[in-house]
């Protein structure tokens, strides 16, 4: 179901400092997403969305972005949302993602961009512009097997779209990258994978790969997570429930092993494994967090 509703606020402070992508607000256009990965964390209970397949759309969005960022005095980093991808299917109908791009371009904030979809590219020539100021785009990678990410992302764009799309970006100058993350247990944690990520992004110009070797697990999410298992991996979810009980972080097997394997790689190619950051001293000034 998709279901128009008007908003209070739009963008959301960031608890400071954001150890991640250095963002000041995060920006939610949608609730729920197409893409269904079985492994979202945004089915938690915690964040209130009673149903994940239903997608509500928050009409007055552009809007509000208008009034917001004019009355902001001090610049900082936009993210786009938690709760959704802002470039599931429903955006090239809707076109939220373009209008709130376009504000932001406008009133020259910058933006960090975490899609798993080629559909970025529409907006090529705006994220062109807001890299005036600081424009970053992450793809969520956790495989580099289409068939394995059809079965875990059944409504998102196959992984080769994504590094293709990321050719793109890196081409006309546009900082791009890959979040690694969730590394599934006993699904993708192996070197093979890792390093299938890590050469293909390199292939693609990724400059910065940010990695998370495991994946959270807890109350919706985890129901949802198990029933997925039992359909496309008969028997994996024993396995969970064994080693990780009720935990709520699960770590992925050998997760040290991994990580080595991934600096070294990092190191070898040259790409940077945190993302570079706006400095609101300088448009044109990256930090590392």
């Amino acid at each position: 179901m998709i279901k128009e509703i008007r908003a209070k606020v739009l963008l959301s402070r960031v608890k400071q400092p954001d150890p991640w992508f250095g963002l000041s607000y995060s920006m939610n256009l949608y609730r729920g997403c197409q893409h269904q990965c079985i492994y979202c964390d945004s089915r938690s209970q915690c964040y209130q969305i009673e149903d994940f397949r239903d997608v509500l759309v928050k009409a007055n969005a552009i809007e509000l972005l208008r009034r917001e960022l004019a009355r902001k005095r001090k610049r900082g980093t936009i993210g786009t949302g938690s709760m959704h991808d802002p470039y599931m299917p429903l955006e090239e109908e809707l076109g939220l993602t373009r209008g709130a791009l376009e504000v932001i371009a406008r009133y020259r904030f910058p933006v960090h961009v975490t899609t798993k979809s080629d559909l970025v590219l529409r907006d090529l020539h705006t994220l062109i512009r807001i890299s005036d100021v600081y424009a970053a785009v992450s793809f969520t990678v956790t495989t580099a097997d289409d068939g394995l990410g059809r079965k875990l992302e059944p409504g998102a764009p196959p992984v080769s779209a994504r590094f293709d799309a990321m050719k793109v970006l890196a081409a006309h100058g546009v900082l791009t990258g890959v979040t690694m993350m969730p590394i599934l247990p006993f699904i993708e944690d192996s070197e093979e994978n890792v390093t299938a990520i890590v050469t293909q992004a390199h292939e693609s110009g990724a400059a910065y790969i940010v990695p998370s070797f495991g994946m959270t697990l807890r109350d919706r999410q985890r129901r949802y997570y198990y029933e997925r298992l039992d359909r496309l991996f008969p028997g994996l979810r024993e396995k969970y429930e064994r080693r990780f009980g009720e935990q709520y972080h699960c770590v992925a097997n050998n997760a040290e092993k991994l990580s080595a394997t991934f600096a070294d790689l990092c190191d070898q190619f040259g790409i940077a494994t945190r993302i570079p950051v706006y400095c609101p001293e300088s448009a044109t000034q990256l930090s590392f967090l």
